[in-house]
């Protein structure tokens, strides 16, 4: 492909994706495949020949949309908003264009010093403590890790570095293998699995914080166990705060965290950030909120359903009165007529429901419509019980 062929196919692909975004609430949010369907419909090899463009294009919607959940779809209320707006994919472009590997300052300039720049804007927009950013000292200050998994293991070696330092310069005499079998890093039990995970990788023991009834994980409780942990000549050295739980939303009360080759994606943030300004995304976080809101306000209305947690952000956590099998069977249904995506969670032995406000396109039409699927496909369960 040419200059001039990318300029025409980049043009085309433009519409391509703008047609998909703008159409996507026709198509079926959750695809109806079996595991393995794609292996049947291409090729065992890849071609000696080069194929066309039309043709790949063709086998995009033969091949790839039938196994596609459409996290962008206003339907998607499955598992978490998914960062996804028009400036963004714009910056996308030009940073697979520059495609540059900033491992090292000298290795592209630009990327590394944006990066620290957008980090501070972010920490800011946070209004985080003076000592989480770099600024012109460099004292503080962020990176971009690929995945909140990658950035809590980083976080928690980094820690393990520091607090090995710590005991060996009071007691040079220790090893640093006896230094680790010791060291313990805390997280709520209402964690995500990917912080568990940090710590087998890392080598160090974890415990699991009990929480409230709001499944919180409260000072007083972990410095219980801190204390404790002390007593029995462990060295606590990580507590991993969840801030907005992946079953619940849930923020442990605690003021703050923060979580060798990189892309240049603080461009993307760049462009997000100045397109739509401090406003324009506090907008956005409020219409979300407000949606969640919403959808938990139908919710109350009806008697014959429950609200399981504090609704604080954009996830509503929600189910049947009754059995944790009627509440799955309920989920069947959904999952099975593919007009909305819905994923559940536990919650104190219960099996309940999560509506997460994902998509940007979500509107108020949106929640009624799923409020109305869910209750037509409840009654239908009932009356199915009671017969």
């Amino acid at each position: 492909m040419d200059a001039a062929e990318f300029r025409r196919r980049g043009k085309e692909m433009v519409d391509h994706v703008a047609d998909y975004l703008e159409k996507i609430e026709e198509r079926p949010v959750y695809p109806d495949v079996e595991p393995g369907y794609l292996r049947s419909l291409i090729p065992t090899e890849a071609p000696v020949e080069p194929d066309s463009y039309e043709d790949i294009m063709k086998d995009v919607e033969r091949v790839i949309m039938p196994g596609i959940t459409h996290w962008h779809s206003p339907n998607f209320f499955a598992y978490f908003p998914a960062a996804s707006s028009y400036p963004a994919m714009l910056a996308d472009m030009l940073c697979s264009a520059i495609g540059c590997i900033g491992f090292s300052w000298a290795a592209s300039p630009a990327c590394t010093e944006l990066e620290t720049v957008m980090l501070d804007w972010l920490g800011k927009m946070l209004q985080l403590p003076e000592c989480f950013l770099a600024g012109t000292h460099g004292h503080g200050g962020g990176v971009i890790q690929g995945t909140a998994s990658e950035a809590t293991l980083v976080s928690l070696l980094a820690a393990r570095c520091k607090a090995i330092r710590r005991v060996q310069l009071l007691d040079p005499k220790k090893s640093e293998a006896e230094i680790l079998s010791k060291l313990v890093a805390y997280t709520s039990e209402q964690a995500h699995s990917s912080v568990e995970r940090a710590a087998l990788i890392g080598a160090v023991m974890m415990k699991k914080v009990p929480t409230d009834s709001l499944y919180a994980v409260r000072g007083e409780m972990l410095k219980k166990i801190l204390e404790e942990d002390k007593a029995a000549g462990l060295i606590p050295f990580y507590f991993c705060a969840t801030l907005g739980t992946t079953p619940s939303c849930a923020f442990d009360h605690i003021h703050w965290q923060i979580p060798l080759g990189r892309r240049f994606r603080s461009l993307k943030m760049w462009f997000v950030f100045r397109m739509y300004g401090l406003q324009g995304l506090q907008a956005h976080i409020r219409k979300q909120v407000g949606l969640a809101k919403e959808f938990e306000s139908l919710v109350r209305a009806d008697k014959r359903f429950e609200i399981c947690a504090p609704v604080v952000m954009g996830l509503v956590c929600f189910r049947l009165k009754g059995t944790n099998e009627l509440n799955q069977s309920l989920l069947k249904k959904i999952t099975k007529s593919r007009e909305i995506h819905l994923v559940p969670c536990q919650l104190s032995g219960s099996f309940v429901l999560r509506l997460a406000i994902c998509s940007r396109s979500t509107e108020f039409r949106h929640i009624q419509q799923a409020w109305q699927h869910i209750t037509q496909l409840a009654f239908e369960l009932l009356q199915e019980h009671h017969h």
